[in-house]
């Protein structure tokens, strides 16, 4: 991938690096650099990155061949004619660059990063609301897509490539933003792709367990989250949710201003769930003297978590509290995030991107307590992702719904069959247990089986509208294969009359 310079004059690399060790006579100013040699350009800066297949020390003599004028790399190389930059990490490195070729946008913006295992989608999208309800002009770049202000395109990854968020923040700067809100995932800062951002507010939702297949264990995942922290400008605000116990930890790590939130604990924000639900739900909003209600239409207590964050984060901007409640209160629904699918039927139906054990237990939990009836629930897990996760979601499952039905999710390379088994196996009553491996037939049996005053959670995919077998992607939408399924069923007397019979 390329990236090309925002301005006319080239710049200096020793100025963007000066701990790189140089070797060759040549400074190096430069206007573009690239990382796959079948992509270079005469006068390009290639970075050679480590890749999980390929390594791009490997390919620095086709990219001289191309026309590279200079190297990066994390070790000297046999290469005459143009200088080779030496540093610890290139991918690091190369965000650094990316971020001064796009000429350093975080410097102008209010760059708001927000990471954790859950919620960091919705708290981006209330803390967007809440901006927004300020006055506030701002992009947002996360899991259900990049959006400077204008414009919003689907997302490809949660936190964009480093050329990529470049762009984005500088496209988010020219449209007269003053805040940028993103999601900051554990991989992108193993990655290097936000490196050279700097954050005016860092907020953490809360670090529990994920992803161990890409950081192999839960001590290395955290610490991937924590590098987040270092990169706060000096007097950036951090807000943390000190209910989690990784998250209060990090409160020694922190010299600038921070607020905390929490439902349990002391915080600076605080709230008192009220009253609940299936289709709102009240809380009580405190900072310092002041207590106000809020009523939102997206349930459960990890949301009012959600809130609480976003709240922080908008007080301690210096906006007012009635104005940071109008914000949280405007976000009626977050696609896929305990998203309601309302065609007339006498049970509720949600869908929930929920993929981890602690995920499923908190939107299994907020469900349980609106549900008069049986809690029926569906899901699945991905495939060539962390494999320990599987039968711990059973076990979340087990726990608290009435009724499981064991599915395909996304099986990627993977049998869908050795996914389900994984997951099976952590059942304590696997005979209890429905395994429909088509997703599409098995939301079906959980919407027939339901009843009045019944709850059918589909869990797993949210707002995604693909389902990837064999590295494929299949057009694929939870909600349009439930809605599709209810609108067939709505006009037949013999669905409506079992239904309304109750359990």
């Amino acid at each position: 991938m390329r990236q090309t310079l925002h301005r006319d004059c080239g710049i200096s690399l020793q100025e963007v690096l000066p701990q790189a060790r140089q070797h060759g006579d040549r400074p190096v100013r430069f206007t573009s650099c690239c990382t796959d040699s079948r992509l270079c350009k005469p006068g390009d800066l290639f970075v050679a990155l480590v890749g999980g297949t390929h390594d791009g020390h490997d390919f620095v003599q086709q990219a001289i061949a191309a026309g590279a004028s200079a190297v990066l790399a994390e070790r000297l190389l046999p290469v005459t004619g143009v200088s080779v930059y030496v540093v610890r990490n290139t991918h690091t490195a190369h965000g650094r660059i990316c971020q001064a070729l796009a000429g350093n946008p975080s410097r102008r913006l209010k760059v708001i990063g927000v990471t954790g295992t859950n919620g960091k989608t919705t708290t981006s999208c209330l803390i967007a609301a809440v901006l927004e309800a300020a006055g506030h002009r701002t992009g947002i770049l996360g899991t259900l897509g990049y959006c400077d202000s204008i414009e919003t395109v689907p997302a490809p990854l949660t936190t964009p490539t480093a050329p990529m968020l470049a762009d984005w923040l500088a496209r988010i700067e020219a449209n007269h933003c003053s805040h940028a809100v993103m999601e900051v995932s554990s991989h992108a800062l193993c990655q290097g792709r936000v490196a050279g951002v700097e954050y005016d507010a860092v907020c953490v939702t809360n670090v529990r367990r994920d992803h161990l297949d890409f950081h192999q264990s839960v001590q290395n995942y955290r610490d991937a989250k924590a590098r987040l922290l270092k990169q706060l400008t000096p007097q950036g605000l951090c807000v943390l949710n000190v209910d989690d116990p990784v998250s209060a930890g990090w409160l020694t790590r922190i010299d600038g201003p921070v607020l905390t939130v929490a439902m349990d604990k002391p915080a600076e924000v605080t709230a008192t769930l009220i009253e609940q639900f299936a289709s709102e739900q009240t809380f009580l909003l405190t900072a310092g003297a002041d207590t106000v209600p809020v009523r939102t239409r997206i349930i459960g207590r990890h949301h009012v978590y959600n809130c609480l964050v976003a709240a922080a984060l908008g007080l301690g901007y210096g906006i007012d509290l009635p104005t940071v409640i109008r914000g949280l209160e405007s976000v009626e629904q977050v696609p896929g995030r305990l998203e309601r699918v309302a065609c007339g039927q006498p049970f509720s139906v949600f869908v929930d991107y929920a993929h981890t054990a602690d995920a499923l237990a908190g939107t299994l939990a907020a469900l349980r307590q609106v549900t008069a009836g049986r809690l029926i629930c569906l899901f699945g897990a991905g495939g060539n992702r962390d494999r320990q996760k599987r039968p711990e979601m059973a076990r979340a499952a087990e726990a608290l719904a009435d009724l499981t039905i064991v599915t395909s999710d996304n099986p990627r390379c993977e049998d869908s069959r050795a996914i389900i088994n994984d997951i099976v196996r952590g059942f304590e009553q696997p005979e209890t247990v429905e395994v429909i491996s088509d997703r599409a037939e098995a939301i079906q049996f959980a919407l027939s089986t339901a009843r009045e005053g019944d709850c059918v959670l589909i869990a797993g995919k949210g707002h995604e509208d693909y389902q990837e077998i064999g590295g494929v992607r299949h057009h694929f939408d939870d909600r349009e294969v439930a809605r599709h399924w209810l609108h067939e069923m709505a006009d037949s007397d013999e669905f409506m009359t079992t239904a309304s019979r109750g359990r």
